[in-house]
């Protein structure tokens, strides 16, 4: 459960290509920027005004972040955005990279940075998801069905560069080549779990298939489909995305320990709700299914594994593993203030695993979730919210979540 606060300043902005002018009631809206300008009495000039209106200025952001959570301590670090536009506002979208690093008391360090790179005309698109962690997790058995009291602490180093080019070929689809590469060194167990460590679900899986214990890789390409018909990609309120990604990894490649493949999938879609245009129904489905071959433990499907980590609000990153992983939510987003300063969200969350050793199959049983939030506008031209969220799971899970931008 994290515990903290985040500071946010966003300097420059520009709004998403191919997007309407968001509905206000007949208001203008008002951001972080406009209340710290009123407090402190100043007003913008037209020069400042005249430059907001370029769509090709680049938009920062950079999060100092304050917090805490049993498994780290106390964690701070640093969190920094940018966003850049390369062709025409009308039929290109904007590029965005984000890069954090955080420290904690436990001798945690994580560096991540994630980009989404529009070329002109969203002719060709570059996305990656790179990660260097010094970290710990709490895992446990296979499937949907495991209970709190499963949980052994492991620690260990985690490398990923996930990188795919696309390219498009035909009207809004594109298809692409991806890189990937995972690996978990220095496995072994946390400070408290010495005992349990032998009989640990890591230890019995590795075991079992002959994976070593310290440490395991996996390498291989990917090949991907995707469509984006979404009015922005950070805070959607209509369109839909739907990709594909099959990806087969292989033994010896970069030091993989085992060759296995991967289908990974995921569709969102979003419905505006009444006329006014302040309220908005999202949904959100992703599967993460291994389809041959045999996976490390750390490389199968597991709550909030995906790109950015937000599925699954209301439990911990890896509370639930499996060999294939199916998942949904629902969020009702809700504009409080006429201006658009404030809003909130309730969302509705459910994940299926599979477990082989014990035949529990994809939907026999399901993790379901939910909760609440609110939403601070940090930035009217690009919609990014500062956003503040409970959730709450099944036998007593529970989180709450700071970041910048929507779930999903």
């Amino acid at each position: 459960m994290l515990w903290g606060a985040v500071l946010i300043v966003v300097v420059g902005a520009f709004p998403p290509p191919d997007q309407p002018a968001p509905a206000s009631a007949g208001t203008d809206l008002y951001d972080v920027s406009d209340l710290i300008r009123k407090i402190r009495g100043k007003t913008i000039t037209p020069e400042e005004q005249e430059a907001s209106r370029d769509p090709r200025r680049p938009a920062y952001a950079i999060a100092p972040v304050i917090g805490y959570k049993p498994a780290s301590g106390a964690l701070f670090g640093i969190g920094g955005n940018i966003a850049v536009l390369r062709g025409d506002p009308a039929t290109t979208h904007m590029s965005s990279t984000v890069v954090s690093a955080t420290f904690s008391t436990k001798k945690q360090t994580s560096i991540t940075g994630r980009f989404n790179v529009f070329g002109a005309d969203n002719r060709w698109v570059f996305d990656g998801d790179n990660r260097a962690q010094w970290t710990s997790q709490e895992t446990f058995g296979f499937g949907t069905t495991t209970s709190p009291d499963d949980e052994v602490d492991m620690q260990f180093d985690r490398f990923r560069f996930y990188e795919t080019v696309y390219a498009k070929v035909y009207r809004r689809v594109l298809g692409g080549i991806g890189f990937h590469y995972s690996t978990h060194t220095n496995v072994e167990p946390g400070d408290a779990a010495a005992e349990a460590w032998s009989e640990s679900p890591y230890v019995a899986y590795t075991t079992a298939n002959g994976f070593p214990l310290e440490g395991q890789t996996s390498a291989g390409l990917g090949f991907n489909l995707q469509t984006d018909t979404r009015d922005s990609s950070i805070n959607a309120r209509r369109g839909w995305l739907a990709s594909a990604s099959y990806r087969t990894f292989f033994n010896g490649f970069l030091g993989g320990d085992s060759t296995w493949q991967e289908l990974y999938v995921d569709g969102r879609t979003y419905r505006p709700v009444g006329a006014t245009g302040r309220q908005t129904l999202a949904f959100w489905f992703w599967g993460d299914l291994v389809t041959g071959g045999v996976a490390p433990y750390l490389d199968l499907p597991a709550t909030g594994m995906d790109k950015y980590g937000r599925s699954g609000r209301g439990y911990a990153e890896g509370r639930f593993r499996g060999e294939r992983l199916v998942y949904g939510e629902v969020e009702y987003r809700a504009t409080l203030t006429r201006n658009g300063l404030i809003g909130m969200v309730a969302f509705l969350n459910t994940t299926s695993l599979s477990n082989r050793a014990s035949g529990e199959s994809l939907f026999d049983n399901f993790a379901t979730g939910g909760g609440a939030g609110f939403r601070l506008l940090l930035n009217k031209r690009s919609r990014t919210n500062l956003c503040v969220d409970f959730g709450f799971g099944g036998q007593g899970s529970r989180g709450f979540y700071l970041s910048v931008q929507e779930a999903f």
